[in-house]
C-alpha cells in the first residue's frame, strides 16, 4: 500500500517479544502502527540496546501550570534521529482508591492520550499513579485541562506527598481491618498542597494496607505504612476447625507449627491460641479462612521508615504506633504524620527520606523529638539489636556507682 509506513527494524528488541511472558515490545508495536511517538520510540530503544547506554536525558523542571509535580520531564538526546521522541514526558494521574475504574472513565482518559500523546499508559507505576507516557512540553497543559474538566487530577513526583495508594480493603477483602479506600481519599484530599508543591527535603508516601498480608507492599515501599490489624483475640470457630481437619488439612503441621511464634496447640478437637504470643502473621487465617478471622477491635499499626535505594540501601518499615483506631476524621493519625513531616523538614537533609533521617539521628532521638513513648514493638529484634535507650536507666546505673 502507497500510505503503508515503513516499519522500524529492531532485531534486539525482537528478542523481548519471545517466550511465554507479555512484552511491553509487542505492545508499543501495536501502537507504532498508528502513532508516530511510538514508531520513534521503538527505532530510539534499539539504538540503546546497541549502544548499551540510554538516549535519555532528564529534562529537568517541566510542569503545568500552578503545580510543581505531576510531570517527569524526558527528552532524547538524539532528536535529530528521533524527532517525535525529542520530548517524551511523563504524565502521572491520581488513581482512584483501590484502583477501581469505570469502562467510560477508562475510555475518557484514553481519548485524551491518543489525541495528545503517544498512546501508551502503564497500569500502574509502582507509586500507585495511572502512567501516561510521552508527550511533548506544549501538550501538557491541553492534556491537564481536559482531565481536570472531566474530574481527574494530577499524582505527585518530586519532593512531595506522592499519590497515597492502598488495596482494595473492605470493597473486596474479608480480611480488611479499617476502611483503607476512605482513608486514601482523605488524605489526598487533605493534603493537596504537598501533594503538588514541594516542600519536602524528598518524596514521602503513604499506603494502606488493610490488614497484614500487605498487598500493597508499604512495610517496603511506605514512609508510612498503615496496616490494618486488630488487637485483641483471633476469632475462632472451632466446628469449622474440625471440618479443615477432615477435609484433609493437617491442622498440627500445617498450621500450628508453621506458626512463627507457637502460639497455636491442636489436640485433635479444639485449636488453642496464646494470643499475647501472636504477632498477626496471618499466616493461619490465610490458611482456614472459614474458622478463622482476625479480632473484633480492629485498628491499624503505624510503620515508618521503608524505601528502595537512593543515598543508601533499602530500609524496611519500623513500627511506630503499634495501634491506633482508624476512624474519620483520622485527627491522631493527621495530628502524628504534621509532627514527623516538621521535624523532617527542620533536620532532614536534601534528597533524604525519613528512614534515612531516623538512620541518622537514631530511633530514640526521633521519638523524643515526637514525644512518643518507647514500645517493645519498636525493638526489630529483640535481644540482639534493641535501637532504644532508657536514659533513666543509664543515671540510675550511674548513681549506684
Amino acid at each position: 500500500m502507497a500510505n503503508e509506513t515503513k516499519k522500524t527494524s529492531t532485531p534486539l528488541l525482537d528478542e523481548l517479544e519471545k517466550g511465554k511472558w507479555p512484552s511491553f515490545v509487542k505492545e508499543i508495536k501495536k501502537m507504532a502502527d498508528k502513532n508516530p511517538r511510538a514508531k520513534d520510540l521503538l527505532g530510539q530503544l534499539e539504538q540503546s540496546y546497541k549502544d548499551k547506554v540510554t538516549h535519555w536525558k532528564h529534562g529537568g523542571l517541566v510542569g503545568v501550570r500552578g503545580y510543581g509535580g505531576g510531570v517527569i520531564g524526558r527528552y532524547s538526546d538524539s532528536p535529530d534521529k528521533f524527532p517525535n521522541v525529542a520530548h517524551f514526558h511523563t504524565i502521572r494521574i491520581n488513581q482512584p482508591s483501590g484502583w477501581f475504574y469505570t469502562s467510560k472513565a477508562l475510555r475518557e482518559i484514553c481519548d485524551v492520550w491518543e489525541q495528545h500523546g503517544s498512546g501508551l499508559t502503564n497500569m500502574h507505576g509502582s507509586t500507585g499513579d495511572l502512567v501516561l507516557l510521552g508527550t511533548s512540553t506544549d501538550n501538557l497543559e491541553p492534556i491537564f485541562t481536559k482531565l481536570t474538566n472531566k474530574g481527574w487530577d494530577l499524582g505527585g513526583s518530586g519532593s512531595v506527598l506522592r499519590t497515597p495508594s492502598c488495596c482494595a480493603g473492605p470493597a473486596r477483602c474479608e480480611f480488611a481491618c479499617y476502611d483503607t479506600l476512605n482513608l486514601t481519599y482523605d488524605l489526598t484530599q487533605a493534603y493537596q498542597d504537598v501533594l503538588h508543591r514541594p516542600q519536602f527535603p524528598y518524596k514521602w508516601k503513604f499506603k494502606m494496607s488493610g490488614c497484614p498480608n500487605d498487598c500493597v507492599a508499604s512495610v517496603a515501599r511506605a514512609d508510612m505504612s498503615i496496616i490494618g490489624i486488630w488487637k485483641d483475640d483471633i476469632q475462632v470457630d472451632q466446628e469449622a476447625v474440625r471440618a479443615y481437619a477432615k477435609s484433609g488439612v493437617d491442622v498440627q503441621s500445617e498450621i500450628c507449627d508453621l506458626c512463627p511464634t507457637k502460639c497455636m496447640s491442636w489436640d485433635g478437637k479444639d485449636l488453642k491460641i496464646v494470643n499475647k504470643w501472636c504477632n498477626k502473621c496471618m499466616h493461619c487465617i490465610n490458611a482456614m479462612p472459614k474458622a478463622l478471622r482476625p479480632g473484633k477491635e480492629r485498628g491499624a499499626a503505624i510503620l515508618i521508615g521503608a524505601k528502595a535505594p537512593i543515598l543508601q540501601g533499602a530500609q524496611m518499615s519500623s513500627v511506630l504506633v503499634p495501634f491506633m483506631k482508624m476512624e474519620p476524621p483520622y485527627k491522631e493519625l493527621k495530628d502524628l504524620v504534621e509532627k514527623i513531616w516538621d521535624f523532617w523538614g527542620e533536620y532532614g537533609k536534601n534528597r533524604e527520606r525519613i528512614g534515612e533521617l531516623i538512620q541518622r539521628v537514631g530511633m530514640g532521638q526521633f521519638l523524643e523529638a515526637l514525644e512518643i513513648e518507647p514500645k517493645p514493638q519498636m525493638v526489630a529484634n529483640p535481644r540482639t539489636n534493641p535501637f532504644i535507650f532508657y536514659e533513666e536507666y543509664f543515671e540510675e546505673e550511674g548513681e549506684q556507682k
